[in-house]
């Protein structure tokens, strides 16, 4: 089979990676893909939001099946624009996707199926919002409604704190129309975790358990970020919250997206706040999560492609998922301030020097031809904020992570940051 996998980042690459190993896959293509992509894959210089561009290559290439990977053009459309095409798609359509591309569409939903949430309010008028600011006392969740590439979330303090987000989000517009309408939720406590799914129409099978890291500093401290590393399986999870998220969570969606007409086929990732071992629903997102993807698929033992399939043909349930008994351990290495402003383009050193069983996706990286007085050589450079996630296996979580942190020490670049206290097990996370 010949496929397409759209996308360029770590989890574009953790796709490719795992595709690549079916023997079933002849061909693949990525598009726009990355540094490393280009080991596994053909890369193609379309962009993920370029649905003509993409479905004319996708035609024009023969392709059998393509791969959605990140939120943007699946909101935009393009799974039915490929199959308009007559073009195979994984990924949920248009009218699935606002499951990701409109919270306030997702709030809806879960009240009106009665999926345990957080209470929530929407706004559309800057003033009337302003009018309610505390109206579920502090800290104030704001949200602004579609997608903000994954920073329009605040958590104000206080008063202030809660006006000047406002007034960022609806005065200022700092996210576009994303914040013309500004969900407000009340402030959950507890655990964060994350739940990937593989969905159809008639079945929802969830993946084996990762836990993220979403700040940028150690101990949870400074500003969110897309994912500084995860690890898996995630030790928040026992077979008790397992059975409490299949039969008020899972069950309650796969019911509520047929009754609602909602054919979602394709990766459903659930954000989960658990407190005294009761789930809430944070979020819903239309496709793997990132670094989630990683640490996930590399304990993946069953052919991705057959599970993608049986997913665009409605049987899911036919196919048997199996996974691997090792703990995978994710760390992200990110530019030097992200997830502030960064620079581009710094030579990244050692990648030859990671052990053969270790994998780097890469999320932010371009090849380039770096030249001096004498000569000039082929290069990787950084491209992104996320720019590698070094995955480690092993026999326990200490011995992936010593792994995962070992080949780290072999890479570097200028400005390279990351968590050291990733897949560390305390107290703290279970």
């Amino acid at each position: 089979m010949r496929v397409l996998v759209v996308g360029g980042g770590g989890r574009e690459h953790a796709i490719v990676w795992k595709l690549a190993q079916s023997p079933k896959v002849d061909k693949i293509y990525c598009a726009p893909g990355n540094a490393g992509i280009a080991l596994d894959a053909e890369c193609v210089a379309i962009k993920a939001e370029d649905i003509e561009g993409l479905r004319a290559f996708a035609k024009d290439h023969q392709i059998d099946l393509a791969v959605i990977g990140p939120e943007v053009p699946l909101a935009m459309g393009i799974v039915d624009e490929m199959e308009k095409a007559g073009i195979t798609a994984f990924g949920p359509n248009k009218k699935c996707s606002q499951l990701e591309a409109s919270k306030s569409f997702t709030k809806s939903f879960l009240e009106r199926h009665r999926i345990p949430t957080a209470g929530y309010k929407e706004f559309t008028d800057k003033q009337e919002l302003l009018d309610a600011v505390g109206l579920f006392g502090y800290p104030m969740v704001l949200k602004a409604d579609g997608l903000a590439a994954g920073k329009g979330v605040v958590i104000a303090e206080n008063e202030e704190d809660a006006k000047a987000a406002i007034e960022e989000m609806m005065g200022d517009r700092v996210f576009g129309s994303a914040g013309d309408k500004v969900v407000v939720e009340e402030f959950l406590t507890g655990i964060e975790a994350s739940m990937l799914c593989f969905v159809d129409e008639n079945t929802i099978v969830p993946m084996e358990s990762a836990q993220d890291y979403k700040r940028i500093l150690d101990g949870d401290k400074g500003p969110n970020t897309g994912g500084m590393g995860t690890y898996s399986p995630s030790l928040v999870f026992d077979e008790a919250l397992e059975e409490r998220i299949r039969k008020e969570i899972l069950e309650p969606t796969l019911k509520g997206f047929q009754e609602d007409g909602l054919d979602f086929k394709g990766v459903l990732f659930i954000g989960l706040m658990i407190s005294g071992g009761a789930p809430k629903v944070i979020e819903f997102n239309n496709r793997f999560g990132d670094p989630e993807a990683q640490s996930v698929l590399a304990r993946l033992d069953s052919d991705l492609l057959d599970i993608f399939l049986a997913v665009t043909q409605n049987k899911l349930a036919d196919v048997e998922i199996k996974w691997s008994d090792k703990k995978a351990v994710c760390v992200v290495l990110a530019s030097g301030g992200y997830p502030g402003s960064y620079e581009k383009g710094k030579e990244i050193k050692g990648l030859d020097k990671v052990d053969e069983d270790v994998v780097v996706f890469h999320a932010g990286t371009a090849s380039q031809h770096l030249c001096d007085e004498n000569s000039c050589r082929s290069a990787v450079v950084t491209s992104g904020g996320r720019v590698l996630g070094v995955t480690a296996t092993g026999d326990t979580h200490e011995q992936a992570r010593a792994k995962a942190f070992d080949n780290v020490k072999r890479i570097s670049f200028d400005g390279m940051q990351y968590r050291n206290d990733i897949g560390i097990i305390n107290a703290n996370l279970v």
